[in-house]
């Protein structure tokens, strides 16, 4: 039973930031960008986050400056893919290249070290108990006692399948990726429909890195996101977009993630377990596209 609960928390702790991503890449899908840059807001919010709770001794403002590192990053593909009309998979590479570098540049001239930073004063997101169900045998212990952001990342789903298909806001995100040109004509311009859907997204991202540098550990590592924005790309592609669909291949990703952690103490060498998720990515990707061909 321990080892039931064990995987079950290991397999929600690692679908949360990829649930957060793809939450947020779904409102850029449906606005009709192609946004591979969800790995890079990823990076540089799980950096500015350590970065805020360090110095400004609080986990919350860490978060807020995730998101506004995100935000920033963001402000960048708006300006470039939305403002100048560049390539958005080019931007996209640019910008995940670029976090990349900057996050390793910043972490050794701000705190002086290479690799990871870890100190006792980084703030880490509290873990929450649920009021009426913690006290229950089975499912306390199963829906209680997660990091914060987790419960979030919850929330942030419901709040998308809501937004996105029973509001106005949402009908008009649709239709920036359908039919811009109609949209544009009826008065709204599709150029500030995708703005707010890249900013939407750049909050669930950077949410997505505060939650691994302060809830899924304490620390920041170099290009510690390891392919959670891709990953994150493929569940909405695999489900078209549907919140509800990118939660459920965001657990399956958890639950390989998961695993990875459990095998780790076997005999199989690390470099094979820690391929497990990404192995995963391709075959999903694999039997997609399968899929696809077979309705064409």
């Amino acid at each position: 039973m321990n080892v039931l609960f064990g995987l079950v928390s290991a397999m929600v702790v690692g679908a949360t930031p990829i649930l957060l991503a793809a939450i947020g890449g779904t409102f850029t899908f449906y606005a009709g960008i192609f946004n591979i840059a969800m790995e890079g807001m990823m990076l540089v919010g799980a950096f500015c986050a350590v970065l805020g709770s360090f110095f400004l001794h609080s986990w919350f403002l860490g978060i807020l400056c995730a998101v506004a590192g995100a935000l920033i990053m963001a402000g960048i593909f708006v300006l470039f893919a939305v403002r100048l009309h560049t390539d958005e998979f080019l931007t996209g590479i640019a910008l995940n290249l670029f976090a990349v570098g900057l996050t390793t540049f910043l972490l050794r001239d701000i705190f002086h070290v290479k690799g990871a930073f870890t100190d006792a004063g980084i703030r880490a997101i509290p873990a929450v108990k649920l009021p009426l169900i913690d006290g229950i045998p089975f499912l306390g212990r199963l829906l209680s006692g997660y990091n914060a952001i987790v419960y979030v990342a919850l929330l942030v789903t419901v709040l998308s399948a809501f937004v996105i298909f029973r509001t106005r806001f949402g009908l008009r995100l649709r239709g920036a990726g359908y039919n811009a040109a109609c949209l544009s004509s009826s008065g709204v311009p599709a150029s500030t429909i995708r703005i707010w859907s890249l900013i939407v997204c750049a909050v669930c991202c950077g949410l997505a890195g505060a939650y691994l540098s302060l809830g899924y550990v304490r620390l920041f590592a170099e290009n510690m996101s390891a392919g959670r924005g891709w990953i994150s790309l493929t569940a909405v592609i695999l489900v078209s977009g549907n919140p509800w669909g990118i939660a459920i291949i965001s657990l399956l990703f958890g639950f390989f993630d998961g695993l990875t952690v459990f095998l780790q103490g076997s005999r199989i060498p690390t470099q094979f377990t820690a391929m497990i998720p990404y192995v995963a990515t391709l075959v999903s990707l694999y039997l997609y596209s399968v899929r696809k061909r077979r309705q064409a």
